[in-house]
């Protein structure tokens, strides 16, 4: 399997969209989410672009076969979304992707980073885990978690199983 991580530009904005409507399908099947698939906004792709923060893994032929993205917020990254195809998934994809988002994190001197997931499908926060990621909450959780966490639940995510993670650098 020869992968390249690397990052992206706009070109690959409907690829990448793709991979994350593929990815809701493993999340559904986890019972991590229900509804209709949803992908990211051009709009979100693109603030991730602008902070230099979106990277894709590529295969042989160069074509994304799995995305993460992030941004800048109050001296942290954020990591907004990464997905990986299910045919793709279980290989270590998603750690590489992660490594090179946090690696440029670190790499900016950032205070560390922050994501939302799912707590209890066994590759979202055990995955984020093992990475370093520590559950956050209560008065510990920053107010633009929560607020993240609020603005999931009113698109319909179960906010029992939502999670605020943060890893210190």
């Amino acid at each position: 399997m020869n992968i390249r991580i690397g990052k992206t530009n706009r070109y690959h904005f409907p690829t990448l969209c793709t991979i994350e409507l593929m990815s809701f399908e493993t999340l559904r099947a986890a019972g991590a989410i229900t509804g209709e698939a949803t992908a990211s906004s051009d709009e979100d792709l693109q603030q991730y672009l602008n902070n230099n923060l979106l990277f894709a893994a590529f295969d042989e032929r160069d074509i994304p076969v799995g995305y993460g993205g992030g941004y800048i917020a109050e001296d942290w990254l954020h990591i907004g979304e990464v997905d990986v195809y299910p045919d793709w998934q279980r290989k270590g994809i998603g750690r590489r992707i992660m490594n090179a988002l946090l690696e440029e994190g670190l790499t900016r001197k950032l205070k560390g980073a922050t994501l939302t997931t799912d707590r209890f499908a066994p590759f979202n926060a055990p995955f984020y885990s093992s990475l370093g990621f520590q559950p956050v909450g209560g008065d510990e959780c920053p107010e633009r978690l929560r607020a993240i966490l609020a603005a999931e639940q009113a698109k319909g995510l179960d906010p029992l199983r939502r999670i605020a993670m943060k890893l210190v650098f």
